[in-house]
């Protein structure tokens, strides 16, 4: 089976499902047909741009370029997790908390993913490494500012029932707990869903891919299921030790609450 090739005219026929959406925005008054010509076009736009980097990094080869490709990743993913949260901790922990967890988590899945079941012939093959840390980023990307946002708010929303807590004698986990495993459980749930329904409801975009290209497809669900435990892994330690650190940094050492900690609301 040879893989598709597409061309220009290919890609301006599927934008009309894109100008439709618009089009359909704008009939029942949702205010997001602006927001879909900006996704659609910087889809267009990035992942061309993509495209051509790829080529580069693949043809050099070289250990340092793909180690820089992994670094430019993670800064980006960085910023795109601070700028979901509608209340950020201050200073650099906005950025510092959330980049931290979620390159340790994607740095942990990957290297158990390397030294287990994928084994490439060299560590930096950029075919496997570059997609591999593209897809757990992503994944853990999603929990971790989906987890850190949800605690935030929480804690906002109840701060008089967590105060009350540390009154009566609770530690800071304690009295945390229930946003906290609020939180966990919201950063989990899509990757438990994209597990779920894996196969039954869905094909996942790597097994996909790989069967356009014309791989097995029995190899092709065994790799899907190795990424997705993966991805299960990476998102889990990345949105614990992320909700945990902010607790952690929400309260101080006699057991306080410290909103001042967060950034105000987004007007």
């Amino acid at each position: 089976m040879k893989t598709a090739v597409l061309g220009p005219a290919d890609l301006a026929l599927a934008s009309v499902l894109v100008l439709a959406s618009a089009g359909l925005s704008l009939a029942l008054g949702l205010g997001l047909a602006r927001t879909f010509a900006v996704a659609g076009l910087r889809t267009m736009l990035q992942l061309t741009l993509v495209g051509f980097v790829l080529r580069w990094i693949f043809a050099a080869a070289s250990p340092w370029v793909v180690l820089a490709a992994a670094a430019v990743m993670m800064t980006a993913a960085t910023a795109e997790i601070a700028a979901r949260q509608e209340r950020p901790l201050r200073g650099l922990w906005r950025h510092g908390l959330g980049g931290a967890t979620m390159a340790s988590a994607t740095v942990l899945a990957v290297g158990f993913g390397y030294l287990t079941q994928l084994r490439p012939a060299v560590w930096y093959d950029p075919r496997v490494l570059v997609p591999l840390v593209g897809i757990v980023l992503g994944s853990v990307m999603s929990a971790v500012s989906v987890g850190l946002n949800g605690l935030g708010l929480a804690v906002t929303r109840e701060r008089a029932a967590i105060e009350a807590r540390l009154a009566l004698g609770a530690t800071r986990f304690e009295a945390l707990g229930g946003p906290m495993r609020g939180a966990i459980r919201a950063g989990l749930i899509p990757i438990l869903n994209q597990m779920s329904a894996a196969g039954l409801v869905t094909l996942p975009g790597l097994m996909t891919g790989q069967i356009l290209a014309g791989a097995d497809p029995q190899g092709a669900a065994d790799v899907q299921i190795v990424t997705l435990f993966l991805l299960a892994g990476a998102g889990a330690l990345g949105t614990v030790a992320a909700v945990y650190g902010a607790a952690w940094r929400l309260t101080d050492a006699r057991h306080r609450l410290r909103l001042d900690r967060l950034a105000p609301p987004r007007p």
